[in-house]
């Protein structure tokens, strides 16, 4: 790849590549750190610790992992969901309420189009899922994380009972557990409170050259980017 190509591709991809280091950066230290916080446990009740590889398998690790990722996949589920039909006025995280926009429009003519989506251009049951298959990636990546969330919370769960000298349980159990839903639910609700905050900040303050603001001058009343 030559050095314009190169520079294409960063510039191309930029935002993705920049939220791609953050989330790899971000994981490395949150394993590096519940490594040690777990070693820690594990010495102050005079067992083993692990190395960091070891722990990189353990459940302690992936149950942090499942709870937080399926807060995001959540959130932005919901997001894409209620922004169909639920309007905030003056917000630019929010259609217009007075008329309709071009994402509310069957894509009848893009089958025309070459560079049109292959489902649109195939039409039939594959064109009605592609129309929907942003929130059912959500949902997919949700259910994949609830279920890491819950398959490696229950190991981590029976584990602590075992080392106290307490019964095990199912998952069942678990998941009906006030364990496993504080987990959850301390994520979840501060999830949707940024959802609302960028909704709402949105109508009153603005971020010259970002697409999830209003042009500065825009009236607060003025509802979407443009």
């Amino acid at each position: 790849m030559s050095a314009r190509s190169r520079s294409g591709f960063l510039k191309n991809n930029g935002l993705s590549l920049a939220y791609l280091l953050l989330f790899l950066l971000c994981l490395g230290g949150h394993s590096l750190a519940g490594w040690k916080t777990f070693n820690k446990d594990q010495a102050e009740h005079h067992e083993t610790g692990e190395t960091y590889l070891s722990y990189l398998g353990n459940s302690h690790f992936w149950q942090s992992v499942g709870e937080n990722w399926e807060s995001e996949f959540l959130q932005m589920g919901f997001y894409v969901v209620f922004t169909i039909f639920l309007f905030q006025k003056g917000s630019s995280e929010s259609k217009n309420p007075d008329g309709k926009e071009p994402v509310d429009e069957e894509p009848e003519g893009g089958r025309l189009l070459h560079d049109a989506p292959w489902p649109v251009r195939h039409g039939g049951m594959v064109h009605a899922v592609y129309k929907h298959s942003l929130s059912l990636a959500f949902l997919l990546l949700f259910f994949l994380s609830f279920t890491l969330h819950a398959l490696s919370g229950v190991r981590k769960h029976n584990a602590e009972e075992a080392a106290h000298g307490a019964g095990q349980v199912g998952l069942s159990e678990y998941l009906f557990s006030s364990d496993f839903w504080f987990e959850s639910l301390q994520n979840w609700q501060s999830e949707f409170l940024a959802v609302l905050a960028m909704v709402y900040l949105s109508i009153y303050f603005r971020q010259k050259g970002s697409p999830e603001s209003k042009p500065v001058a825009a009236a607060h009343s003025r509802t979407g980017e443009y």
